[in-house]
């Protein structure tokens, strides 16, 4: 007669081949692992907040005054000059720049000037050309040239023929 164990399995060896447990797999130790390693990190965070927090300590605000801007001297630096100062350049007083060293005036539709400005070697300006911000060559006669905003426009300056020495 044979002995059958109630447990299923026998006591001796080689009775019963061997086969892998279900138990054995690695996922519920490792789920557990992370939900502990989790719980961990929570609980860290949490101590963190309740003992590294010192008292809120309000700050007062300065009372701050938005920045005075000067527009002409704003606009001036960008570039744009305002029309008043635009004459205000091309004053009278500021013939003292221009120094004329010579024309050539042919009738009264062209001409050339030598004028030498702020100092600089003379260079040769046409009739209506630039001769600086705000002035242009507007009449050329044997004697002067005539200076201005405008080739049409009024004569802000005017600049004689230097006298001849000696002849």
């Amino acid at each position: 007669m044979s002995k059958v164990s109630s447990f299923a399995h026998s006591a001796f060896p080689g009775d019963v081949t061997p086969t892998r447990s279900v138990s054995r797999r690695p996922w519920p130790a490792l789920l557990a692992g992370l939900l502990w390693l989790a719980a961990g990190l929570g609980a860290g965070y949490w101590v963190l907040q309740a003992v590294g927090r010192a008292p809120v300590t309000p700050v007062p605000a300065a009372a701050i005054e938005p920045p005075v801007v000067d527009t002409t001297l704003l606009a001036r630096a960008l570039g744009a000059l305002p029309a008043e100062a635009q004459l205000a350049e091309a004053a009278p007083a500021a013939a003292s720049r221009y120094a004329l060293q010579g024309v050539v005036a042919v009738g009264t539709a062209r001409g050339a000037a030598l004028i030498g400005v702020d100092g600089q070697p003379a260079r040769p300006f046409r009739l209506g050309a630039e001769v600086a911000v705000g002035l242009v060559l507007q009449a050329v006669t044997a004697q002067q040239v005539r200076l201005g905003p405008a080739i049409n426009g009024p004569t802000t300056v005017t600049l004689d023929m230097p006298s001849k020495l000696g002849g």
